[in-house]
């Protein structure tokens, strides 16, 4: 018993910027670009919930690892090893992709926070948004890592409803492993959504500069600021990696589940408004008098939370990258007054992205459009992070090998051919 416990407390001590990373995934935007999947199409995309896995993973491990080996954020190894011309443009798509994100992560808060309180949506966002501001500029990293590793927890509503319900299993099984694909542009609209939304352009930077801000806390950065690591501490940084977008996917299949099994076989096929995303719920606690109540209850909550969680780390990787690209001082772990262009990029992103709500766009159509930019912005920057992570002169002996390779490569061509499709099919 006490070599388990021994066990449970060394993996905890490894679980870091991978497993918030990946709770993040779940963002507001996955959670209403996975439930309209499930709605619209029942469990034809379940698939990808599996198959995006090895993928996610690869590309994660790799910007995790490029942040490890170098002690720099993918924007500073751009800047130092490519022309002004990519890194401008890699900064201004993160940019662009990030504070649309933003806003429609914002908006879906207050939505969600409207279904329980009777406040006006516009006061609420204003709420959130002062709210998640003051958190990540005026606490210590090290604090906020901890906020941020409590709120994965908000994920955990969608599981627990999938064996509430009674789910047709063999069915399950089948759609799970076996591809279903749609040449039509709603399908094709929908796949770009969800792989935009799994495979994000905000994780690429945000773990990258985290794992270099794990190693200031470790001490671990040395001279020039060149990490000391070795093999073991990559090998605790690709476990961190891994749990953490297990923990994604299986949120993915399970929204996805949930959402076809209460939604599309009742015949609601459209979601709308935060009130028909959390219908989805209902059955978690259909044995309460007011169970429709309390499904808006529990899915405002997890809603908030992974807004919480969410909308600071795109708006700190969208400052990771502008900092980086210019030289500035930059990291959670400074101080406002040490930091003044890191942080003022998180409070414009915000606020830009509290702005959005206010011209009048649906927040939830909002977030299944802001996950297809991500999966169109994605595409060229996985490339650089191909390029990047195979590179000997940058990585040195903790370049790609054979299988991290091909599955970058992989997700680079899936996303690319995906995002193809659906503008052929639009035409």
């Amino acid at each position: 018993m006490e070599k388990l416990k021994l066990k449970i407390k060394k993996l905890l001590r490894v679980l870091g910027p991978g497993v918030i990373i990946g709770a993040a995934d779940d963002d507001p935007s996955g959670i209403a670009t996975y439930s309209q999947t499930g709605a619209q199409f029942g469990y034809g995309l379940l698939w990808t919930a599996v198959f995006m896995l090895p993928f996610q993973a690869g590309v994660q491990e790799a910007c995790a690892r490029i942040g490890a080996v170098t002690g720099k954020g993918i924007a500073a190894v751009v800047k130092q090893h490519y022309s002004k011309k990519i890194l401008y443009a890699v900064v201004l798509l993160v940019l662009v992709a990030n504070t649309i994100n933003i806003g429609a992560n914002i908006g879906a808060m207050a939505a969600a926070a409207g279904l329980i309180v009777p406040i006006n949506l516009a006061v609420l966002a204003l709420i959130f948004t002062a709210s998640m501001l003051s958190l990540e500029i005026f606490t210590s990293y090290k604090v906020y890592s901890r906020i941020l590793k409590w709120l994965c927890l908000s994920l955990l509503a969608y599981p627990i409803t999938v064996f509430i319900v009674t789910q047709p299993w063999g069915t399950l099984l089948k759609a799970t492993f076996i591809p279903h694909i749609e040449l039509n542009f709603q399908f094709l609209f929908i796949i770009t959504a969800v792989l935009g939304t799994t495979i994000s352009p905000y994780m690429f930077f945000w773990q990258a500069s985290e794992e270099t801000e794990e190693e200031r806390l470790a001490h671990l950065l040395v001279r020039n600021d060149k990490p000391r690591i070795s093999w073991g501490f990559i090998r605790n940084l690709r476990i961190d990696n891994f749990i953490g977008m297990l923990f994604s996917e299986i949120g993915t299949w399970s929204i996805i589940v949930v959402t076809a099994t209460v939604l599309n076989a009742n015949g609601f096929t459209d979601i709308k408004t935060a009130a028909d995303a959390a219908k989805a719920l209902e059955p978690l606690v259909s044995t309460f008098p007011n169970a429709g109540y309390l499904a808006k209850v529990i899915f405002a909550v997890g809603i908030i939370g992974l807004g919480f969680l969410s909308v600071p780390i795109l708006a700190g990787s969208a400052a990771y990258a502008f900092t980086e690209a210019f030289n500035l001082n930059e990291g959670l772990n400074l101080k406002l007054k040490k930091a003044h262009g890191f942080y003022g990029v998180i409070i414009v992103a915000t606020l830009i992205g509290l702005v959005i709500n206010f011209i009048g766009i649906n927040p939830i159509k909002s977030l299944i459009f802001a996950a297809v930019i991500n999966g169109v912005v994605a595409v060229p920057l996985i490339f650089i992070i191909a390029s990047i992570s195979r590179n000997e002169k940058i990585m040195g002996q903790y370049k790609s090998g054979l299988i991290s390779n091909l599955l970058v490569l992989l997700t680079f061509l899936g996303m690319g051919l995906a995002v193809i499709g659906m503008l052929l099919a639009f035409r």
